[in-house]
C-alpha cells in the first residue's frame, strides 16, 4: 500500500494571515480581460476584516456592454464577497461611474450587500471618514461623459499594449512595468488633473465635518494627508493590485498584494485624526449679580 503523503498546505489557504477591523476596495473592474481576479481572492484569503468597503468599479458595466466577458475567476470574486456578508462582515458597496447602474439601488441589501451612495466610516479612534468613489468630482465624467468614454477606450487600448509589452519583459527577465502610468506621469495635465482631484475631494471631506477622505476612481494609490485632511486613495485591480484598511486602533494602512510570493505587503501607515470638532456657539451673555 503507497504510503499517504502528508497533508497539503492548500488546506489553509483560507486562513488569514492578516485581520483588521476594515478593509477597503476599489476599482477591481470585474468583467474585462485585465482585472486581476486571482490575485484579488489572494488577498480576500489572506485578509480578514469585520467590514468591507467596495468604493466603486467593482463592476465594469461601460466594458459588459461592448461585449460579454465574465470567467470563473470573476465570479469566485462575487462569491467570496457574498460568502463573507453572510458570514456576519459588514459588506458595503459604494457604487462608481463604471457600475453606476447600481445607483438606482441605494438604500437596498443584495444578498447580504448594502448599497449606498456614500457613506461616513468612524474608525476605531474616532475619526470620520468619508467614503466616496470619486467620480462627482471629475469634470470629464460629470459633463462630457463621450470623453470619459473616449479615454476609457484608449485607456483599455494602453491596457492591451502594455500586456503585449511586459510578456516581453518578463521573457527577458524585467520585472512589471505600467505604461499607462508612465503616460500619465509624463503627462503634465495629467498630473495636474489628479493633484486637483486629491485637493477637491480632501477639501470636500473637511466640509464635511470629516477628517479624512477614502476614495478610488484614478487608479493611483495614496495614503497621506491634504493640508490637516488624510487622503487615501484605493488604487485598482488592474495594475497596483492595491487597498486600503484599518488596524485595530484606528491606524490606517495602504496595502499590495504581491502575487510572485502570495503575501501582503505593508506599503506605508498613517494614523487617521479624529474628526474635527464643530465650532461651538458662545454662551450667552449672564446679566451681572447685583
Amino acid at each position: 500500500m503507497q504510503a499517504r503523503s502528508p497533508a497539503s498546505p492548500a488546506s489553509s489557504v483560507d486562513q488569514p494571515s492578516h485581520r483588521f477591523r476594515t478593509l477597503w476596495l476599489s476599482d477591481i473592474h470585474l468583467g474585462t480581460r485585465d482585472c486581476k481576479a486571482s490575485e484579488l481572492l489572494g488577498l480576500l484569503r489572506a485578509c480578514e476584516a469585520q467590514t468591507i468597503y467596495l468604493v466603486g468599479d467593482i463592476v465594469d458595466g461601460w466594458q459588459l456592454r461592448k461585449g460579454w466577458y465574465w470567467p470563473q475567476t470573476h465570479n469566485d470574486v462575487v462569491q467570496k464577497l457574498l460568502r463573507k456578508a453572510r458570514k456576519g462582515n459588514r459588506v458595503v458597496f459604494v457604487p462608481g461611474n463604471h457600475d453606476e447602474f447600481a445607483r438606482h439601488y441605494v438604500g437596498q441589501h443584495f444578498g447580504g450587500i448594502e448599497v449606498l451612495l456614500d457613506v461616513v466610516h468612524e474608525t476605531a479612534s474616532g475619526a470620520r471618514l468619508w467614503v466616496v468613489h470619486g467620480d462627482w468630482f471629475d469634470g470629464v465624467v460629470m459633463h462630457a461623459k463621450w470623453l470619459a468614454h473616449l479615454g476609457d477606450a484608449l485607456y483599455v487600448m494602453s491596457l492591451k499594449l502594455n500586456r503585449w509589452l511586459n510578456l516581453l519583459r518578463r521573457r527577458l527577465g524585467f520585472p512589471y512595468w505600467s505604461l499607462s502610468q508612465y503616460l500619465k506621469g509624463k503627462v503634465k495635465n495629467a498630473v495636474s488633473y489628479i493633484s486637483n482631484f486629491e485637493q477637491l475631494l480632501a477639501e470636500e471631506a473637511a466640509r464635511r465635518q470629516c477628517g479624512g477622505v477614502i476614495c478610488g476612481h484614478i487608479h493611483r494609490a495614496e495614503l497621506r494627508r491634504v493640508g490637516a485632511t488624510l487622503y487615501a486613495n484605493c488604487g485598482d485591480w488592474v495594475e497596483s493590485l492595491t487597498a486600503v484598511a484599518e488596524r485595530d486602533d484606528g491606524t490606517l494602512a495602504l496595502l499590495q498584494w504581491l502575487p510572485a510570493s502570495a503575501t501582503v505587503h505593508i506599503v506605508t501607515e498613517l494614523s487617521a485624526a479624529p474628526a474635527p470638532s464643530r465650532p461651538q456657539p458662545s454662551p450667552e451673555p449672564q446679566p451681572c449679580a447685583s
